[in-house]
């Protein structure tokens, strides 16, 4: 389908459903975004997640989101249980305009939930030439180390920079070893996951997506992806005032009640210590990408390129929607 289309249609989605035009046009534009850079996970496959909550009132609509001017730098952001994609928006947003006025801009946000790819927040920083660090938690689905039952989410981490390629310098990782989205779209697919990547219930490999999904997905490198999960919890979630601690609801499974997922935004002027930083970020890349490469390795890729050149080959072509996500979109009445 068109993207110009496809993009009017999931705002009208979002419209049917309470949201604002402009609210509705934010979540599409994240949504498609998300398909465009590869990632369907985070697309259209979770559109209809989104209204079954918003259905439920587990989302609010219309939200009076309120924001606390800390200092010049720091601002509070209740999002009264928003969709995600909004009060993420206005989190980074808030954030760069906190940079720009005093070299950094550090905004916590409460009250929100699933707000799709960090890197999407990420790079509406490195575009205005700021660096960006983006957390945010997530239902469980990583144990402790030497736990039995997951307790963490995914959590990803990322981080942006800008440099002087038009291809930006984006890390957006999760902390487990394959996103939690890919192996739900495995399940609605009827595909396998990959091996080595999750266990059942019982502490068994798998490659069944719903025993994973039941089960426990492995973070990488074992104890220090298990760190970095725990440390992402307390950054989004003790510290801004959200769920932590394994109480994220799973939007797709848990009708309990709102998320109340939290994110921290953080951005930093690149020039506050050296004036020359343009110039250092280009030396530094280029020395890496000099170095000898290992074989059938044509490019040293820095993190986010790749994913930045399927977004530019991805905008020439029409989005190609998966048999059972367009059998979503149309009980959503998404083509009267």
């Amino acid at each position: 389908m068109k993207k110009k289309q496809l993009k009017a249609t999931i705002k009208k989605i979002f419209v049917n459903h309470g949201l604002s035009a402009s609210h509705s046009a934010i979540c599409s534009e994240a949504i498609i975004n998300a398909e465009l850079v590869g990632a369907p996970s985070h697309g259209l496959a979770r559109v209809m997640m989104y209204c079954q909550r918003l259905k439920k009132k587990l989302i609010n609509p219309k939200p009076k989101i309120k924001i606390k001017y800390i200092s010049k730098s720091i601002s509070y952001v209740d999002a009264n249980n928003s969709i995600g994609f909004v009060a993420a928006n206005i989190g980074i947003k808030k954030a760069i305009d906190n940079a720009k006025k005093t070299g950094i801009g550090f905004v916590a946000v409460k009250n929100s939930g699933h707000y799709g790819l960090s890197g999407y927040y990420a790079e509406q920083a490195v575009k205005k030439n700021l660096i960006a660090m983006c957390f945010t938690n997530a239902p469980p689905a990583i144990a402790p180390y030497g736990a039995k039952k997951s307790l963490f989410g995914t959590n990803p981490i990322c981080f942006g920079a800008p440099i002087s390629s038009k291809e930006p310098f984006i890390l957006d990782t999760s902390i487990s070893l394959i996103n939690r989205g890919k192996i739900r779209v495995a399940e609605k697919l009827g595909k396998k996951i990959p091996r080595g990547v999750a266990m059942d219930k019982f502490g068994k490999l798998t490659r069944d997506p719903k025993k994973a999904l039941h089960g426990v997905q492995l973070p990488i490198a074992e104890f220090k992806g298990s760190g970095l999960a725990w440390m992402v919890d307390i950054l989004s979630g003790v510290i801004t005032g959200g769920n932590h601690g394994g109480k994220v609801k799973d939007p797709f499974d848990d009708f309990s009640g709102p998320q109340n997922i939290g994110h921290l935004f953080i951005v930093i002027k690149p020039n506050l210590f050296v004036g020359n930083y343009n110039q250092r970020i280009k030396e530094n890349i280029k020395r890496i990408k000099k170095l000898p490469k290992i074989n059938k390795i044509k490019e040293i890729l820095y993190p986010g390129q790749s994913k930045y050149r399927r977004y530019k080959n991805n905008l020439k072509k029409d989005i190609l929607i998966p048999k059972n996500v367009l059998e979503d979109l149309k009980k959503l009445n998404a083509f009267r």
